[in-house]
């Protein structure tokens, strides 16, 4: 999967001491990218939009 596009954001939630954070990349045609901040140039995880948005679903609803 080429990666070169993706434009890596992370969470609003994560603090800015550049700990443990998970950055992710939904600008990609039908998919979103998720990865290790402290590794941005290990591997990614690749997720369709709808299942991104169902574990987003999930997440917000289980705090």
């Amino acid at each position: 999967m080429d990666l070169t596009r993706a434009r890596w954001r992370k969470s609003t939630y994560s603090g800015g001491n550049g700990g443990d954070c998970v950055e992710v990349a939904d600008n990609l045609p039908g998919v979103v990218a998720v990865r290790d901040s402290k590794d941005p140039s290990g591997p990614a995880l690749a997720f369709s939009p709808a299942a991104w948005a169902g574990f987003v679903g999930m997440a917000r609803t289980s705090r």
